[in-house]
């Protein structure tokens, strides 16, 4: 018997056996599928470089605003650019096209009169095309700002705030700054070629030509003045860039748009883009206190006379806000395309700030907080259901010594007291 014995035990390990290599075949083969079910993860293609890291911000919901008015209020991300603001795109556009145009070279110097975001975007940009950059900025802007462009590599000149009518006002000093940097150009390039060196542009040392009143002595591929209120760069970067963004992002489904305006680019390139895709979309401006924009949208008159720009020794009409609002037409504004504007005030823009840190987590400058204004003020008007969509230009990161400071603020009565949107008659 004890052989049959061994011959059944045999047989059932051999079953076994076989069970097994049979599971385990099923087992790989299920593996196997399973992983050939699992697509691997698409590669997504790096951004070359600097330059190409500006613009495709996104665009978000903000939630509050949204809930508290009942129309869906969208901020485009500006101030996730690389240089911080909406001014990347425009200091990309107008160093590209100064270069395409021989306009200015690498190893040239770009030079531009700003309060501060066009500035930085400008420094921040300039060494990705091999240039540098020189900035005049009004004395009176938030310290943190020229302390900005001097960490990337600007030249710093400021000025004491004055009329646009005025040779010294930060623009106009700016461009004869340009003028300079291509003078000495001139006569490095003069003296090289009469040394038997006929080179197109110079870059070498410009020490021999330096003048006691020239801020370019290492500068010496000459100047461009970028001009950012009358070059039409700063319109086509929005009309080209954000205006399309914001159409695809939307997928076409918002009913207005509202920002403020300072040199006019923003609110003239998306508003003339949007209209054009759908003329149902309606554009607005929202104004700061002392700007003649309101009055020039509203009533077709740019300033009272009181307000000229020019004919007082002082503005009374300051406004805490930077880089919004202006006395004058520019050759970009006059291209946008609006249906209406609203006032806005600096108690405003101020509380507006702090009720979006406090419920969304959304630490903004002093534009981007007069833009959300406007929009509460387009929701108001066209009432719940509707999408409206504003710039985030800036983040607060630059307004920490005026508009975040508490002790300035209290300076000015404008002590944030606010706990809801009270302030925008939302209660």
């Amino acid at each position: 018997m004890a052989p049959v014995a061994v011959r059944t035990t045999g047989a059932v390990v051999a079953a076994i056996s076989v069970s097994l290599t049979t599971l385990s075949f099923f087992l790989y083969n299920y593996k196997s599928k399973r992983k050939s079910l699992v697509s691997p993860p698409k590669r997504k293609k790096a951004r070359n470089g600097l330059i190409d890291a500006v613009g495709n911000t996104p665009l978000i919901r903000i939630n509050s605003l949204s809930e508290a008015t009942g129309c869906e209020i969208l901020g485009k991300c500006e101030f996730l650019n690389p240089g911080g603001s909406v001014k990347d795109r425009v200091a990309v556009k107008i160093i590209e096209e100064a270069m395409e145009s021989g306009q200015l070279f690498k190893g040239g110097v770009v030079t531009e009169g700003s309060a501060g975001s066009t500035a930085i975007s400008l420094a921040t940009v300039a060494p990705a095309y091999g240039c540098k950059c020189h900035v005049v900025i009004p004395d009176d802007v938030a310290i943190e700002k020229s302390q900005i462009l001097e960490a990337l590599g600007a030249t710093v000149e400021r000025v004491r705030p004055v009329s646009i009518t005025h040779r010294d006002h930060y623009v106009n000093v700016a461009r004869r700054r340009a003028l300079e940097a291509n003078k000495l150009a001139t006569k490095l390039q003069k003296a090289e070629q009469t040394d038997g060196k006929d080179t197109l542009q110079v870059n070498g040392d410009c020490s021999d030509y330096e003048k006691q009143d020239s801020a370019f002595s290492s500068y010496c591929s000459g100047g461009f003045f970028a001009d950012q209120f009358e070059n039409m760069a700063n319109f086509r970067a929005h009309y080209e860039g954000t205006g399309p963004e914001i159409w695809e992002q939307s997928g076409g489904r918002l009913d207005a748009f509202v920002a403020a305006a300072g040199t006019g680019g923003t609110v003239a390139g998306v508003s003339r883009f949007l209209q054009e895709q759908n003329p149902n979309i309606k554009c607005f401006l929202i104004d700061p206190p002392g700007s003649g924009l309101f009055n020039k949208v509203t009533r077709g008159v740019m300033y009272t006379r009181e307000e000229a720009e020019g004919k007082r020794l002082k503005n009374p009409f300051d406004t805490i806000t930077e880089g919004i609002g202006i006395n004058r037409l520019t050759e970009n504004f006059k291209m946008a395309k609006l249906d209406g504007a609203f006032r806005g005030t600096d108690t405003e823009a101020v509380e507006m700030s702090r009720y979006l840190l406090k419920n969304d987590g959304l630490f903004l400058g002093s534009s981007s907080a007069m833009n959300c204004v406007g929009a509460v003020k387009v929701a108001q008007l066209v009432g719940p259901g509707h999408t409206i969509v504003t710039i985030l230009c800036d983040s607060g990161m630059r307004h920490l010594s005026k508009f975040y400071d508490p002790q300035y603020l209290v300076q000015h009565g404008l002590t944030p007291k606010a706990t809801g949107l009270e302030f925008l008659g939302i209660s």
